[in-house]
């Protein structure tokens, strides 16, 4: 099967996510962090300066001595200044020379001229912080280099970024295998699925561990066995219906090959022969689309009173002729179902014990119940069916009798299974006590309300079925 191909598979896609939310909270936690280091580093240097003027205004020194007796720092200098004339500085650190930034010294000198004691100069080292104090002799003066205290944030930063930089490379190398051995039941779900056609079935994957692809590989493995059971009940089918369709066409062509033109009465008997096969055609089709909307849970729900229901069907028993129909047991119980394909079961297993009983034997209809199911039943008295042979009698197209006069298509009791199926139940074929079957449908009381609980129900007389003639 050829695939399209994809400009990013769903693997890259994955780690490039994973990668794109690691980068995110990298770069948020050094932000973050960087900036909380520069508030602080910029405090601390105010707090600095601060104490630099208490110190200074509590001092009884000139500016001179005060600077000349000062110990430098590594980021920070101290001055005396007299107008723009520099009286004393402290030594200069390694690369802050603050008295030979001229720019420096005159913003510095215009500062303290104009009164403005301290605040945040530009300088040839970057931004600084000042505080001046106005002593006799001069003004002095103490310089912070904000680049020079930061040069320590920054070196971590930079640190930082490069040890984020190369794990951020180690997560998707790693990210890269782990993905892949994430995915590589997924690839294999798919090659094998692609593997699988109508002619072969049988493939299965093995489910490893307890994780949602375990979970996922066990529910295609469930439905390619639905898938299976399905093909092969469609093939049974054709395989069925390809035998059952031999044998009238072979009656009838061989019938109208053997036929004298000449006669009538071979004329009218060919015709009259020609008509019961194509009669009994069609009702194989008719009952082969009944079993597949069946089969295809084609069923309208509604809340059944079974004592109406078993009174309705006894009612339309009776039209059956040959036999003395009575209703023995009436369950007071509810269920959901689809009342007319109920009706049409329990129909077909009162037709069927009609057709394989002798003619004026008894048979009784009747239901009852138990905590979990619905039992709906009909009790012939006529041979019976042997306990050998009972899983057969729902099979399609599998009779017990083949004797002359029992119509039907073969289909009729496995709609019956098939409605009790669709109802999540079943059938059942056991003894009727002094000879004869018992074949009862048993439909589970689940999705039923209890009674003060329950809609209107549909009544027996609302049931309305059109019995088709199948056995």
């Amino acid at each position: 099967m050829s695939r399209a191909t994809r400009p990013v598979s769903t693997r890259a896609r994955l780690l490039g996510a994973i990668l794109g939310v690691v980068l995110l909270g990298m770069i948020l936690a050094g932000g973050v962090t960087f900036l909380v280091q520069t508030e602080r580093v910029t405090a601390n240097a105010e707090r600095q300066l601060d104490g630099f003027v208490a110190t200074v205004s509590a001092s009884e020194a000139d500016a001179t001595e005060l600077v000349e007796s000062a110990i430098p720092g590594r980021t920070d200098g101290t001055i005396a200044l007299d107008g723009s004339t520099v009286l004393a500085a402290t030594p200069s650190p390694p690369g802050l020379s603050l008295v030979d930034d001229a720019g420096l010294m005159a913003s510095l000198s215009e500062a303290v001229a104009d009164g403005r004691l301290s605040g945040r100069l530009t300088s040839a080292h970057g931004p600084v912080l000042f505080a001046a104090v106005e002593l006799r002799g001069g003004a002095v003066v103490q310089v912070i280099s904000i680049d020079q205290r930061m040069e320590l944030v920054t070196l971590s930063t930079i640190t930082y970024g490069v040890t984020a930089l190369v794990v951020l490379v180690l997560i998707g190398v790693a990210g890269w295998f782990v993905t892949g051995r994430l995915f590589s039941p997924l690839r294999l779900l798919r090659d094998t699925t692609d593997a699988i056609t109508i002619d072969d079935l049988g493939t299965r994957l093995r489910a490893h561990g307890n994780d949602e692809i375990s979970d996922l590989t066990t529910s295609v493995n469930s439905m390619l066995d639905r898938l299976a059971m399905s093909v092969d009940a469609q093939r049974q089918l054709l395989d069925d219906v390809r035998h059952e369709l031999k044998t009238p066409i072979t009656i009838v062509r061989g019938h109208l090959e053997m036929m004298n033109p000449a006669d009538p009465h071979d004329v009218v008997e060919t015709r009259a022969l020609g008509i019961a096969e194509l009669d009994r055609l069609s009702r194989l089709v008719d009952d082969i689309d009944t079993l597949a909307d069946v089969e295809a849970n084609a069923l309208e729900a509604a809340v059944i009173d079974v004592g109406s229901l078993t009174d309705r069907v006894a009612e339309l028993a009776a039209a059956i002729p040959g036999h003395a129909w009575s209703v023995s047991q009436r369950a007071r119980v509810r269920i959901r179902g689809d009342g007319d394909r109920l009706v049409q079961a329990w129909l077909q297993l009162a037709d069927n014990a009609a057709k394989y009983t002798p003619e004026g034997s008894p048979i009784e209809i009747g239901s009852t119940s138990d905590d979990t199911s619905a039992h709906l039943w009909v009790r012939d008295h006529g041979p019976g069916i042997p306990p050998a042979a009972r899983h057969r009698v729902f099979r399609r197209f599998d009779r017990l009798s083949t004797r002359r006069g029992v119509e039907g298509s073969g289909l009729g009791l496995s709609i019956v299974d098939a409605i009790a199926k669709a109802h999540d139940g079943h059938c059942s074929v056991g003894d009727t006590p002094g000879g004869g079957a018992t074949v009862t449908l048993h439909i589970p009381l689940t999705g039923a309300q209890s009674p003060a609980e329950l809609p209107t129900p549909v009544r027996a007389g609302d049931v309305v079925m059109q019995r088709e003639a199948t056995g």
